[in-house]
């Protein structure tokens, strides 16, 4: 029961995201930006920590 709910949950989920790429583009680019950058500044930030350790963190 558990396993055909998480799949109504996953195609609601996709049915939305197309729904608001076709109705808004812009603002879907938009969100996929600010999804991307936030990404970056993660591995960014994860680069910066790995340094520090490599560098005797401290």
């Amino acid at each position: 029961m558990a396993a055909s709910a998480k799949k109504i949950v996953l195609y609601a989920i996709v049915v939305f995201v197309f729904y608001v790429i076709i109705t808004d583009p812009a603002g879907a680019a938009g969100y996929v930006q600010i999804g991307f950058e936030g990404i970056s500044s993660g591995a960014q930030a994860i680069g910066q920590f790995m340094t520090w350790v490599a560098d005797g963190a401290g």
